[in-house]
């Protein structure tokens, strides 16, 4: 009898779902292209090719590729040295991993001003080495640095964990130098949870918005990553390149999404 209710609740329940990401997911990209469509496919291109479409795409990818670059440096340095070594305020630095995660990123940004801008605690070494950190962007990658940082980390530390040591003392035991363990040994043994870590920092970096916009002001053709883009076609009502700028990283996002897929196939 119990059997039978269960059989019959599933379809139902997955109906629910399908409907439930249906109106989350489904509908406002629909929305998207039906209006899309209306405004002409012919002047979305000419606004997608046009200079400050190019330059925001041009800035954003810059963004994703500094987090992936940093953030494949050293958060697998970070994520060595977390289960490799034993050290005092190792549970602290653990604590501060998921930090990006509870902050909002317009307060991130807000502290980098705090931090970088006149008057800041840092501001006296960023104008000493010559660096301008705050509506620049460089503070731009430092912001996305900051949100974009936990995902390597998280991806390697319980694999690193369940790694040990043996194969590393291994190779040692054979004369094996620290440079060739890594790249030997270490580095196999990681590539797929790194890689799908550096596709969560490219993926987040991508769609942020909060942390660049308030460090870099958002200047048109100098500061204004894809998503500020959008923001202010929509303010100025300049809705084909909105659109088209929209659908666009709505791709990219797509095909970032599938190539995470099989990434995360391929690590499990």
């Amino acid at each position: 009898m119990l059997l039978k209710k269960t059989k019959g609740f599933k379809p139902l329940l997955i109906t629910i779902v399908f409907v439930y990401l249906l109106w989350l997911l489904g509908l406002p990209l629909w929305t998207l292209i039906q209006e899309a469509y209306q405004e002409g496919w012919t002047k979305i291109s000419q606004e997608l090719f046009s200079l400050e479409v190019l330059r925001a795409f041009g800035l954003t990818l810059l963004l994703c590729l500094s987090a992936v670059v940093f953030n494949g440096i050293f958060g697998t340095a970070l994520a060595l040295v977390l289960v490799r070594q034993n050290f005092r305020g190792k549970s602290l630095i653990f604590g501060l991993l998921d930090l990006p995660f509870a902050i909002s990123a317009v307060v991130v940004g807000y502290a980098l001003i705090l931090l970088f801008g006149h008057g800041g605690i840092l501001a006296g070494m960023a104008e000493a080495l010559g660096i301008r950190l705050v509506f620049s962007v460089p503070g731009m990658v430092i912001a996305t640095l900051f949100v974009t940082f936990p995902f390597v980390v998280r991806e390697l530390l319980p694999v690193l964990q369940e790694l040990g040591e043996e194969q590393e003392q291994a190779a040692a035991t054979l004369g094996a130098s620290p440079r060739q363990i890594f790249f030997s040994v270490t580095l196999p043994n990681i590539k797929w949870p790194l890689l799908y870590g550096l596709s969560l920092s490219f993926a987040r970096a991508l769609g942020e918005f909060g942390a660049v916009l308030v460090v870099g002001a958002g200047i048109a053709g100098f500061t204004e990553t894809a998503t500020i883009f959008v923001f202010r076609a929509l303010e100025e009502r300049m809705y084909a390149g909105a659109y088209g700028a929209s659908l666009l990283l709505i791709l990219l996002s797509l095909i970032l999404l599938i190539s995470m897929e099989a990434v995360k196939k391929a690590k499990n």
